[in-house]
């Protein structure tokens, strides 16, 4: 029997940012994954102020040299690779010389949020499964930290709908309270319909906020889970307003145990519960 394989792609990890109940979840969840017979592969962004030699970063050669169209702009495609020791897990860094040589993480010194979110956090989603496409490794289940990652269940479901190695891949999405009150470009919408999804699809993202951005990916993913207790109540509503299979698991010694079921329910295509509106 083939071991079930599991991509987490996190808009943060620790130790590579502080450490937030997403960076720590995104750490922690995988090994624990692992550790339980199952094979993994986890993503983030490589943000400038990552230092590369202290974390012992180095670029994989053989993935990295291809270019991917955002906004019908060719961006080159870097990829990085770590490993945290303790852990025996590796991860890969997506980077970009325009998007993620920064000091900072989404907003600027003056605490202004970039005006280009939207197409970084469009480069990082298209980085990913291309990473993955070129490693010829077909993920079970898929599993989004962040809005960062929001876009991935559109893509994989939609724009990548007829790729083998997706096909069947089940998506998960872990909701955080990592709001922001600004408004993404208006254009993301337009952005996405490049990409081959179709405009009544995108309905959404008319408006791009952060409600709406994370409304998106839980429309188009397999399974929600509520990991802290801050999250948005108007986005478990609506999760359960889908009939989704929807979790609450607030980072409890069990944590991973509850995942890890999670992730065969989803697989099965059973709802595991849906929580009171």
């Amino acid at each position: 029997m083939t071991k079930t394989r599991v991509l987490f792609v996190s808009q943060e990890i620790t130790p590579y940012l502080p450490e937030t109940p997403l960076s720590k979840t995104a750490r922690e969840l995988p090994q624990a994954i692992q550790e339980k017979g199952r094979e993994i592969r986890t993503f983030m962004p490589r943000y400038g102020c990552i230092n590369e030699r202290r974390n012992q970063l180095h670029e994989v050669i053989r993935l990295s040299g291809m270019n991917l169209i955002v906004d019908d702009n060719d961006q080159p495609l870097i990829i990085k690779v770590a490993s945290i020791q303790a852990a025996r897990m590796q991860v890969y860094f997506i980077d970009n010389e325009e998007f993620f040589q920064r000091k900072f993480v989404v907003t600027d010194k003056n605490k202004k949020f970039y005006a280009d979110n939207d197409e970084r956090m469009l480069f990082f989603c298209k980085g990913v499964i291309e990473t993955v496409k070129k490693l010829g490794w077909s993920p079970d289940v898929i599993h989004c930290h962040g809005w960062m990652a929001a876009l991935l269940p559109a893509l994989i479901k939609k724009t990548y709908k007829d790729d083998p190695l997706f096909s069947d891949s089940k998506v998960v999405v872990s909701l955080y309270n990592d709001h922001f009150t600004e408004t993404m470009d208006h254009r993301l919408a337009e952005k996405l319909i490049l990409d081959g999804i179709d405009a009544s699809e995108v309905s959404e993202l008319k408006e791009p906020t952060y409600e709406n951005l994370m409304k998106y990916a839980i429309t188009h993913a397999d399974g929600v889970i509520v990991s802290d207790e801050s999250v948005n109540p108007v986005l478990t509503k609506f999760a359960n307003s889908l009939k989704k299979s929807v979790i609450e698991e607030f980072g409890t010694e069990e944590h991973a145990d509850v995942c890890s079921n999670f992730y065969d329910e989803v697989l099965l295509g059973e709802q595991v519960a849906e929580m009171a509106d």
